[in-house]
Parts: structure tokens; sequence; C-alpha cells
């Protein structure tokens, strides 16, 4: 034992495209400000390098999965999700990461939170975030999680096990309305000119914008979005406003300081050839839609898992701005293909409208999963003298 600093069991794993530390929750101190103080030191944050702990100074990294025993009957495991803030001393606990949540079915598996069935085992995991159920199905090979297989998945190199992930049971997640406006559609007044959006609140809360009103083609790079200093202030201010109409914040202005992470921006386009990071060639025919995802106001690298989900109830939804961009073909098929910066993504999903009621009846998505490192973690003792 260091006699100045303290340990902590964790992992470091890839889930879908992110990359993130998990925890078990008896490692961490129940109280909030301690709690926060500690998950900010392991991850070297506020930093931009996060050099001084294990972050990998990019938000698709600065990430945090705590897991532990279940809290509800209907459960196998307990997963909250932490985004923890690179430049900030902030750690957002609004919302869920789809991606990390790829990994938290194997991580059951192999810490022996659920019995285990061949080949493969579904666990039942309770997303604390937004109390909701998700389901993972994850092939399972002498005793634990299967890490090889033939499945690949655009913006991680080679093969993997595929992990079917199940959120059809994510409706209205954060504000607990599926259209958290209460219409399919809505008109954002900013100086000058107007914006018509589609808020959905499904795995995450979203909203929809088309690339076209912003004067974007929708296949840009992130780079190229993120140097337009005008259209991210503008998609900032829309993305306020949206917060306060779906009851987050009580004012438009506190939602960048309270509320970065959701909702988050989605710009899409009609499908159209582009190529992507790592020199990914995406062609108008292999995709239904494009599409760029903003969060933490920075340009997602590929797709969030949750982002997906939310994606593809929204193109099942009449009336939404998506759904109105689709062609006639993409909106019957089950399977929705959404081109992102680094390739594409798909999901399948189905919304019901029973009796005015919109229940959405399938929202799956298939991902692969890698634990990478267990080990201790230290942070110094003086951490944890906060106030």
């Amino acid at each position: 034992m260091h006699p100045q600093m303290i340990p902590y069991q964790a992992a470091i794993a890839r889930g879908g495209t992110s990359k993130g530390i998990f925890i078990r929750t008896n490692e961490l101190p129940s109280e909030p400000k301690q709690r926060d103080a500690v998950i900010r030191a392991i991850f070297g944050s506020p930093d931009a390098r996060q050099i001084d702990g294990l972050g990998g100074a990019d938000m698709l990294t600065s990430k945090l999965g705590i897991i532990g025993p279940p809290t509800r009957p209907d459960a196998d495991i307990d997963y909250t999700f932490a985004q923890v803030d690179i430049f900030r001393e902030f750690v957002d606990y609004i919302g869920n990461c789809g991606n990390i949540s790829a990994m938290v079915g194997p991580l059951a598996v192999d810490w022996g939170f659920v019995p285990l069935e061949y080949p493969v085992t579904t666990v039942r995991i309770h997303q604390t975030n937004t109390q909701k159920i998700i389901k993972a199905s994850v092939p399972v090979t002498g005793g634990k999680a299967a890490v090889t297989g033939d499945f690949r998945i655009d913006g991680v190199p080679g093969t993997g096990a595929r992990i079917d992930l199940d959120f059809s049971d994510l409706a209205g997640a954060i504000t607990g309305k599926l259209l958290p406006t209460g219409q399919a559609a809505d008109i954002i007044h900013m100086p000058g000119r107007d914006f018509q959006v589609s808020v959905v609140d499904a795995g995450t809360l979203d909203f929809f914008i088309r690339a076209e009103d912003l004067g974007l083609r929708g296949n840009e790079s992130p780079t190229e979005i993120e140097s337009n200093t005008h259209i991210m202030a503008l998609l900032e201010q829309i993305r306020c406003e949206v917060a306060y109409r779906s009851g987050l914040v009580k004012k438009p202005v506190d939602a960048t300081e309270q509320n970065p992470l959701t909702p988050q921006v989605v710009i899409i386009a009609k499908s159209s050839g582009y190529v992507g990071l790592n020199n990914v060639r995406v062609e108008a025919d292999d995709i239904d839609v494009a599409a760029r995802l903003l969060f933490m106001q920075r340009v997602h690298k590929t797709y969030a898992g949750t982002g997906t989900v939310c994606t593809g109830v929204a193109a099942r939804i009449s009336g939404t701005i998506l759904y109105d961009l689709l062609s006639p073909e993409a909106r019957l098929k089950p399977l929705l293909r959404i081109g992102h910066p680094g390739g594409v993504i798909s999901v399948k999903s189905a919304v019901d409208d029973i009796n005015g009621q919109l229940v959405i009846r399938q929202a799956e998505i298939a991902r692969t999963a890698r634990l990478l490192m267990e080990g201790t973690a230290y942070i110094k003792k003086d951490v944890l003298n906060v106030s």
C-alpha cells in the first residue's frame, strides 16, 4: 500500500466504437462529491491531455461504466454511465452511451453477475441513468464472454463476437416522453430565421435538423463541421432551446453548463457518397440517411449507440423530419442504415401507433466489445479532501 495513494480496482474496455473505464459500485465513495473527485482523478480530468490519469483525451474515451448487483428484480446487473468532462470539473450522469453499454453484458458474464447459458447468455441490464432495461445477447465460450468472431463494425479494426442489444424499453429515457414536445416536428426561432427540428427521446434525447437548412451537405467530416464556428455556435443555441422545451432546464441559457451532453444534435441529409475517416468509402446506395451527431459540442467521429437507437425510432414516426426525408422504400424496411463519418451503422426499429399512443416495438443494434485491461488505478489521497 502506497502511503500517499489510494488503489481502485478497475478495467479498461472497448464497447462498440467507444472506450471506457469500468469500475464496481462498491469501489467508489458513496458521497457524491468524493465519488466524482475520485472519478475525475482516475481519468486525469480536467486536463486537455488527461495526462495524469487513464483517460484518452477524447470525449469518446472519457467514459465510465459503474456496475454492480441489481437493485430491481427483473435485472441481472446495475449499470450507471458517466461522461467525464475533459475540460471542466464535471461528471455528467444524464443519459447513457449505447456503445459503452455493449461491454456491460460481457463484464456481467466474466465477473459472475449472471448464470451462464450456452451458446448465448441474455443479460438484463438495469440502466440506472434512465431507469430502463437493456437486454444484451452475449456469446459465451469457455465460461467467458466470446471475443473472436466474424462480425465487423465500422470504426473498429478487425472483427469480433456479435453482441445484440435490445433497447426497446427505452422510450422516454430522459424526459419520460417519446416526443418530449408533444409533436413530431417543432419550429425553433433563431435571430434572422426559423429552423424545423424533431425532438425524440428513445434511449437518449436527440433532436434532428436538416443539413441543407444549415447550409451543409450532410456528409462533411467532423473537422469540417467543427471548424465552422458559426454553425457550431448556432447549433448550440438551438440545442439550448430544445433542452428548455424538453423540460431539462429552467432557461435555455443554462443548458450549456448544466446539460452539455443532452440533448444531442443530429444533422441529417439524404443519402450521398463520401469518403469517411481512415479513407472508408461510403456509397449512396449503402445508406438510407447521412447523419452527423454532435455531443458535448463536438462532432462524433462515428455514431453514438443510443443515438443510433433514437435515429432508428425517429425514422418510424410519421411527421418527423427524418421520416419525411427518407425514401418510401427506406420507410418500410425494418433495417435503417445510417451513414456516419466512420462508415455505416444499422438499427432494426419499429414503432406502433396503438389508439394514438406511440409504442416502440423494436430498437436493436449489434456491436462488438472487448476487455482490454484489468488492474489497479491509483489516485492521490488528497483528492478526497473535497468540501
